[in-house]
C-alpha cells in the first residue's frame, strides 16, 4: 500500500490514468492554437477555395483517359479499292456478317475478293472468304463523335490490348508518384510534393499530345499517373492539418463533392464540346501550372514543421493566420507549442516506424483491406455503368451525379456517427445490392441497383480517406496516405478483370463486388474511432489511439517498476 492506503495496482491506475492525460494534453496544443487562431478563419476558407482547381485536376487526370481512349463500336476494315464510294456502300460491300450474337457485322476481318469485279457488280463477293483487316479500320464516331487515340491509331480488334495496357501503366504510375510523393510530403513538405506532382502530371499530359505509338504514350501516362492523386491529397492533407475538429469532416467532403464530384460532370461535355482528344488533354493539363502559385500562398504545414524541429518557420506560419484571420494567439499557449515541439520532436520518425508498432501496423493493414475494397468496388462499378443503354457521356453523367449526394450527406452524418459506422456501413449495404443486382433481371431492376450501391461506395470511400489520414501519426501522414492509396490503385488493376468474367457467367462480377465489400466491411470495425479526437503527432499517439478506442484494443500493460519510473518523471 502507498502512503495513501490505496492498493498498488489502483495505484498504478491512477499513474497512467494522470500520464495519458498529460499526453493527451500535450497533443492538444495545436488544436488549442487552431481554437485561438480560428478554426474556420478567412485563411482556412481561401485554403478550401483554393483546393477547388486541385479537385478538378483530380478527376481529370483519373477520367480523362476514358475519354481520349474510348473505342467507338462501330468500325470495319478499310478497303483502298472503296474509298471513292459513300462510306455506308463501303460498309456493305466489303463486310461480312458477324458471327458472335449482338453484332451486325464482322468487326475484324473482310471479304478476300477481287475489288475490280466488285465495283463491276456493286454487289458484295459470292464467296464468303475472308481476311483480316489488312489496311485499318473505319469508324463511324457515332458514340463517340471524335477521333480518340484508339480510333486514330487502330487500337481495335488484333490490338485491342493496347488501351488497357496504356491504363496499367498509368496505375503503374500512380504506384510509383503515391510512394515517392509521400515520401517527399513527409521528407521536405507538403507544398513541395504538391508542386512537384502536378508540374509532372501536366508535363506527361501535354507530352500525350506529340506521341505516335503505344510505347511513348504508355509513357506519358505513366507520368500523368504518378500525379494521382497527389495532385490532389496533398492540398487534402494540409488544409485539414490547419481546420479546426468542429470543421474538419465537412471540409474534408465538400471539397471531394463539389470540386471533384464538378470535375466529373463537366469532363464528359468538356469532351463534347472540344471533339478533339489533343485538345482535350492540352485544356485539362496545362491549368496544373497554376500550382507554381502555391508556394507563395499555401502555408506549409505547423504541424510537419514542429515534428521536423522547425519550429521557428512553424510559429512564423501561425502568426500569418493571425494576421489574415485578425486573431491573437496567446503568448503563453504559443511558448507552450514551442516548449512541447522541441520535446516531440520526431526527425527519426518515418513509414517504417509505423510498421515496427504491432498497433499501428496492425491498423494499417486493416485500413489498407477497407481502403483496396474501396477502389475496386467503386472502380468496378464505374466500368459496368455501361449496362444502363444509354450512350457513353450520359452513363458517366449519370453514374457521376452520385458523387456530390452522396459525399453531401457523408458531411452531415460523418461527425454524428462517426467514421467506423460510415465505412463499414455504407459498404456493407453495397455488398448487399451488388448481391441482390446479382440475380435480378438486367435493365431497370439491376441498374436501380447498380447505382444505388454506387451511391453508398462513394460515401465509404470518402470516409476511408479522412480516416486514414486522422490516423496516422503527423510525421507519417503523407507517406502512409500515400501508401493506404497505392494499395487502391493496385486493387484498381484488378477491376477490368471482374467486369470481364461476365463472360462467364453475367452475374460473377456483382457476386465479387458484393463478397468483397462484405468482407471489407467486417474487417474495418476493427480499425479505431477518430470522431472528436486529436489527429495523432507521433507514433506513440497513434498507439494510444489504436489500444483505447478499437473495439479490440487492449489498454498498454506496463510493469509495477516502470510505472515506478512513470511516476517519477511526472512528479519531475
Amino acid at each position: 500500500m502507498n502512503e495513501n492506503g490505496k492498493g498498488q495496482l489502483q495505484y498504478f491506475e491512477e499513474v497512467k490514468e494522470e500520464l495519458n492525460k498529460k499526453k493527451e494534453d500535450d497533443g492538444d496544443i495545436l488544436e488549442t492554437i487552431l481554437s485561438h487562431v480560428g478554426e474556420m478563419g478567412r485563411y482556412q476558407k481561401w485554403l478550401f477555395v483554393g483546393m477547388m482547381p486541385f479537385g478538378l485536376f483530380f478527376a481529370y487526370v483519373y477520367f480523362v483517359q476514358m475519354f481520349i481512349a474510348a473505342t467507338p463500336q462501330r468500325h470495319w476494315c478499310t478497303v483502298p479499292e472503296l474509298q471513292h464510294l459513300h462510306w455506308e456502300l463501303r460498309r456493305n460491300l466489303s463486310v461480312p456478317a458477324a458471327t458472335a450474337v449482338g453484332d451486325p457485322w464482322d468487326k475484324c476481318s473482310t471479304f478476300n475478293a477481287n475489288w475490280s469485279q466488285v465495283l463491276e457488280n456493286m454487289a458484295p463477293p459470292a464467296l464468303n472468304s475472308t481476311v483480316p483487316c489488312q489496311y485499318g479500320w473505319e469508324f463511324e464516331l457515332s458514340d463517340i463523335p471524335y477521333h480518340t487515340v484508339v480510333s486514330e491509331r487502330g487500337w481495335v480488334c488484333q490490338n485491342a490490348g493496347f488501351g488497357p495496357i496504356a491504363q496499367s501503366v498509368f496505375f503503374a504510375g500512380s504506384f510509383v508518384g503515391g510512394l515517392f510523393f509521400g515520401w517527399l510530403a513527409d521528407t521536405f513538405g507538403r507544398v513541395p510534393a504538391l508542386v512537384g506532382s502536378n508540374i509532372i502530371g501536366c508535363v506527361g499530359g501535354v507530352a500525350s499530345v506529340f506521341t505516335t505509338g503505344l510505347w511513348d504514350f504508355a509513357f506519358c501516362r505513366f507520368l500523368v499517373g504518378m500525379a494521382y492523386d497527389s495532385c490532389f491529397m496533398m492540398m487534402y492533407i494540409l488544409v485539414l492539418e490547419y481546420v479546426g475538429p468542429r470543421h474538419r469532416t465537412w471540409v474534408a467532403n465538400m471539397s471531394i463533392a463539389l470540386f471533384f464530384g464538378s470535375g466529373c460532370l463537366m469532363l464528359p461535355w468538356l469532351a463534347l464540346w472540344i471533339a478533339d482528344w489533343r485538345q482535350l488533354v492540352l485544356v485539362t493539363s496545362l491549368p496544373m501550372l497554376v500550382v507554381l502559385a502555391a508556394p507563395f500562398l499555401v502555408p506549409e504545414s505547423a504541424r510537419w514543421l514542429s515534428s521536423r524541429g522547425r519550429i521557428n518557420r512553424a510559429v512564423d506560419v501561425l502568426k500569418r493566420f493571425e494576421r489574415v484571420n485578425g486573431t491573437k494567439i496567446p503568448q503563453d499557449v504559443l511558448d507552450e507549442f514551442v516548449v512541447s515541439s522541441r520535446q516531440t520532436r520526431q526527425t527519426n520518425e518515418s513509414l517504417a516506424s509505423v510498421f515496427k508498432s504491432s498497433p499501428l501496423r496492425n491498423a494499417m493493414i486493416f485500413m489498407v483491406i477497407v481502403y483496396m475494397a474501396c477502389a475496386v468496388i467503386f472502380d468496378g462499378l464505374v466500368r459496368m455503368s455501361e449496362g444502363l443503354g444509354l450512350d457513353f457521356f450520359i452513363t458517366f453523367t449519370l453514374t457521376s451525379a452520385t458523387e456530390i449526394p452522396s459525399v453531401t450527406l457523408l458531411a452531415l452524418v460523418l461527425d454524428r456517427w462517426g467514421r467506423r459506422v460510415l465505412t463499414c456501413g455504407p459498404m456493407a449495404i453495397a455488398g448487399v445490392l451488388s448481391l441482390i443486382a446479382a440475380f435480378v433481371p438486367k435493365g431497370i431492376p439491376q441498374v436501380s441497383l447498380a447505382i444505388m450501391a454506387r451511391f453508398c461506395i462513394n460515401m465509404s470511400y470518402n470516409a476511408a480517406i479522412q480516416w486514414s489520414t486522422e490516423l496516422l501519426p503527423t510525421g507519417v501522414r503523407a507517406s502512409g496516405t500515400s501508401l493506404i492509396h497505392v494499395s487502391g490503385y493496385i486493387a484498381t488493376v484488378v477491376s477490368p478483370f471482374i467486369v470481364y468474367s461476365e463472360r462467364l457467367w453475367s452475374s460473377l462480377p456483382l457476386l465479387l463486388l458484393g463478397v468483397t465489400a462484405l468482407v471489407a466491411a467486417s474487417i474495418g470495425v476493427l480499425l479505431p474511432e477518430t470522431m472528436g479526437r486529436p489527429m495523432p503527432q507521433s507514433i506513440a499517439d497513434g498507439e494510444r489511439l489504436v489500444r483505447e478506442h478499437s473495439l479490440c484494443g487492449k489498454p498498454e500493460e506496463v510493469d509495477a517498476e516502470e510505472w515506478k519510473n512513470k511516476e517519477n518523471s511526472l512528479i519531475t
